[in-house]
């Protein structure tokens, strides 16, 4: 298996995934600085008119740094693009990626060739978000090229599929560019993504506990204080089943035991971010947040994860040469 450039040269194999409402400037200079891919929903950017102006931030910054460290360029950086119907932006949104040339192009809530030729046609890549086998075929039969495995456990618009089951049915047909996502929130966590198949990990949840988040301190807080029970699995309050926190259902006055079912064609991303609406005050998040015990600055957070990745890679070194050891 083979990466493009763009994601062959990380510090460590990870992407910061798009988090709605939260993904800023300053958090994905930040990412991409500390050597991972970082990305952000461009309807995060509003008005309209403000996504020129974060592109054009994004890329001065980087540019800016690696004239100053040669020796270590900042990572490629990522747009995230809604292709559900709901969004009126797309169209124009694509026309502002376009003009800035932006590397990675993330899909989510539909396949659309004309989008995938469009980020070609620019020299970008895109990458699509898929929760099952199915929907994988038909991203790469429309032009994605590469997959981003949503399994159980993530935040947002999570699948419920295992990543162990999702990632070998991928894999028995397609050898391109491959990202897990779910529950990943320790380097030893990106280290397993690769053993089982992935070739990146993506991680969104830990992020919003930093310091460049544009989290309000009470959803950075919660993080830090929750665990894994207490995620809530629900389509209530975008029409796609998606993990929220307990603490801001119940904030908001729901019983997160007795959620009703939603109308899935009542999904608005577009006003997602007026009113009492996911992910505004229901807060997306997903389950490997037991490993997020602090809020930290972004490179903090990296610091830490490639840490962990390297003690779990010299600890399957050191397992495996005892046991060629005992053949």
């Amino acid at each position: 298996m083979s990466l493009p450039s763009s994601l062959s040269r990380l510090r460590l194999p990870i992407i910061g995934s798009p988090l709605f409402i939260i993904s800023n400037p300053k958090l994905v200079i930040a990412q991409c600085t500390a050597g991972i891919v970082g990305s952000f929903p461009a309807l995060n950017a509003r008005p309209a008119s403000q996504l020129e102006e974060w592109l054009a931030q994004i890329t001065e910054a980087l540019k800016k740094w690696d004239e100053a460290h040669p020796a270590q360029p900042a990572a490629p950086f990522a747009v995230n693009q809604i292709v559900h119907k709901s969004n009126d932006r797309l169209e124009q949104d694509m026309m502002v990626c376009a003009k800035h040339k932006v590397p990675i192009v993330i899909t989510s809530l539909g396949a659309r060739p004309e989008v995938n030729q469009a980020v070609h046609d620019w020299g970008g890549i895109v990458l699509h978000d898929i929760i099952n086998n199915r929907f994988a075929h038909k991203a790469v039969e429309k032009g994605a090229d590469g997959l981003i495995a949503v399994a159980t456990g993530a935040g947002g618009h999570a699948g419920t599929l295992s990543p162990f089951a999702l990632v070998h049915e991928i894999r028995q047909w397609f050898e391109g560019p491959l990202v897990l996502s779910g529950a990943i929130a320790r380097g030893d966590a990106v280290l397993a993504a690769q053993a089982m198949g992935a070739d990146l990990a993506y991680i969104g949840s830990a992020f919003i506990a930093t310091e460049e988040a544009r989290a309000v301190d009470a959803y950075k807080q919660m993080i830090v204080a929750s665990s894994a029970e207490d995620i809530v699995y629900t389509n209530l309050f975008t029409g796609v089943h998606g993990n929220y926190l307990r603490g801001s259902i119940i904030a908001a006055g729901l019983d997160p035991e007795h959620l009703p079912e939603s109308d899935p064609s009542k999904m608005d991303f577009a006003a997602a971010t007026s009113g009492a609406k996911a992910w505004k005050d229901i807060w997306g998040c997903g389950q490997g947040i037991g490993a997020v015990d602090h809020v930290l600055a972004a490179a903090g957070l990296i610091d830490r994860l490639a840490r962990e990745y390297d003690a779990a890679r010299h600890r399957l070194c050191d397992a495996m040469r005892g046991a060629s050891l005992r053949v």
